[in-house]
């Protein structure tokens, strides 16, 4: 008890001049706490002095509504942390250090964290958004919305959709809230952006059953990331919604549309967007219906702003001008600050968008695009992107992409940045039976395992060998390499052939046959699955189904 009221009486010194001040601005709490510790440290009278005890400071009134700074204890006792008389106890080091790193991690630091990945390309308007969104986006703030739209001009996602969706799985992971729009609606129009002609007009019921396929694409990510990316007690796992402004664009009376957003949007705005200008100098001109595209798109951020409370919006670099658009019709007509996000935009090696307009689209749906194939298109990415890639495309830690590109630099024949960025992005689109599909599939092809051969289903086999012929024969006494071979149309009749098998152009299951009269063995030739993958040549690949083993 008397080092308790040593320890208050060296406090009360340094305390008195800040209570002086702060009861200079009528904060009661602090009043408060100075009394208490002033009665702690008065004397008693002295005994057979006669002395009047000493008179104690009348408590001053007590403010109705409760001061923020008394909410702390309570705190305390929530998290499980002792509090001392001016608030919680400390932690201790290793914990606070834990703490400052989560927090760094946390949504406070998110702008910062993905612009250093590299993700986060651009902020719009760039004044405001450094001056509010840090401050918006800090730990125990209440969480914001985003949302990114995705048209479906197809009925698949492409790689150069994984950005956007990266980036709003990161504002989740954040403890943010998300919303995926499927533009039931703006892709009956088409997006001019970044186009050199009109899009071709779109049925309806086209475009609804290519919405139900984006949606259902979307889904599987969400699902993948929540369930193989997420760590249960991580944090809050911001809520992810999937909404189509085909319900809200498609009700919209166009005499209220121009007459409320139409109104607000200036001409002027709409005619300097670069892709406008080209369009508008091109021989084909622009139609009204993609002159309005960008008016319907920020028409969906008003819609999202008013009722979910959106006020972050996130695309790809070439989507600024409709983000602008979007930027201006919700600040005039709610007077709130919203903001825009940018990622960049994904090329080939030869500078070109990648996705469906340019040909070169790489899909996220397995009918399209197998996981083998997927998995295939990371692995080859050269060594002067592949470091960026890794930051962009997965969530691994940049310690671990540093020590990754290290090991790297040391064996660079074991090609490991690839095959760890390979692994990461097909779990993410196809799950943990897709990557272990995409193994196989490349053990059976580059590595010649007759293991993963058998392993393989109907269905992969297909997607290994999509423009491979396939034959179901019947296995008979006796049958020789050349029987197949002929059986299934492989090599011509006659000499060229039997030479064909004789000059080692032949292989099966891997194994290269020089012998065509070798009868065809259970195990060796045919597979226990059934199957024997036949080649001949360097490319020509055949299925072989055998019935009735």
């Amino acid at each position: 008890m008397q080092m308790e009221l040593e320890n208050q009486d060296v406090l009360q010194s340094g305390m008195e001049s800040a209570g002086n001040a702060v009861r200079r601005k009528g904060q009661a709490v602090v009043q408060g706490t100075d009394r208490v510790k002033g009665q702690a440290r008065l004397p008693p009278p002295a005994p057979g002095s006669g002395a009047v005890p000493a008179q104690r400071p009348r408590p001053p009134r007590r403010s109705r509504r409760a001061p923020r700074a008394m909410a702390a204890p309570a705190l305390c006792r929530r998290c499980g942390r002792a509090a001392g008389p001016w608030g919680p106890l400390p932690p201790p080091p290793r914990r606070r250090a834990h703490e400052r790193a989560r927090r760094a991690r946390g949504a406070a630091g998110l702008l910062a964290a993905q612009r250093e990945r590299g993700l986060f390309q651009e902020v719009f308007p760039a004044r405001s958004a450094e001056e509010q969104l840090p401050a918006l986006l800090e730990p125990g703030r209440p969480p914001l919305a985003a949302y990114c739209g995705f048209d479906p001009t197809a009925d698949s996602l492409h790689v150069g959709h994984l950005l956007p969706v990266m980036a709003l799985l990161h504002f989740q992971r954040a403890g943010h809230d998300v919303i995926a729009v499927v533009g039931g609606a703006t892709a009956r129009l088409g997006d001019p952006a970044g186009r050199e002609r009109a899009r071709e007009p779109l049925p309806a019921a086209r475009v609804r059953a290519q919405a139900r396929a984006l949606r259902a694409g979307l889904e599987r990510l969400f699902g993948n990331h929540r369930e193989l990316f997420w760590e249960p007690g991580a944090g809050r796992l911001g809520r992810a919604a999937l909404l189509d402004n085909a319900r809200w664009l498609g009700r919209e009376p166009l005499l209220r549309f121009l007459g409320g957003a139409g109104g607000r949007l200036r001409m002027g705005a709409l005619l300097s967007r670069q892709s406008c200008q080209a369009r508008l100098r091109s021989a084909e001109g622009m139609s009204l219906a993609e002159f309005l595209y960008p008016a319907l798109q920020a028409y969906d951020f008003l819609h999202l702003h008013r009722r979910h409370g959106c006020r972050i919006q996130l695309g790809g670099h070439d989507q600024m001008g409709n983000i602008m658009s979007g930027y201006e019709l919700v600040t005039k007509m709610t007077g709130t600050d919203v903001f825009g996000i940018t990622v960049p935009l994904i090329t080939s090696t030869t500078g070109d968008k990648l996705g469906k307009t340019a040909g070169n689209a790489v899909w996220l749906n397995r009918d399209k695009t197998s996981p083998f194939e997927l998995y295939q298109f990371f692995v080859r990415q050269q060594d002067n992107v592949v470091e960026k890639y890794l930051k962009l495309f997965t969530f691994l830690p940049l310690e671990e992409i540093i020590h990754i590109m290290e090991m790297h630099a040391k064996e660079p024949e074991r090609w490991g940045p690839q095959k760890r960025l390979a692994a990461e992005v097909t779990k993410l689109v196809h799950g943990k039976e897709g990557l272990e599909s995409a193994k196989r599939c490349t053990k059976a092809l580059y590595y010649s395992s007759v293991e993963a051969l058998e392993e393989m289903s109907d269905q992969e086999l297909e997607e290994l060998f999509r423009q491979a012929p396939s034959a179901e024969l019947m296995l008979e006494p006796g049958m020789t390499v050349l029987d197949l071979c002929r059986k299934a149309n492989a090599i011509p009749d006659g000499p060229s052939g039997y030479q064909k098998i004789t000059d080692g152009g032949v292989s099966i299951n891997g194994n290269r046959v020089t012998d065509p009269e070798t009868v065809l063995i259970l195990g060796q030739h045919i597979l226990k699955n059934g199957v024997s993958l036949l080649r001949v040549g360097k490319k020509n690949y055949y299925i072989i189904k055998w019935l009735q083993l």
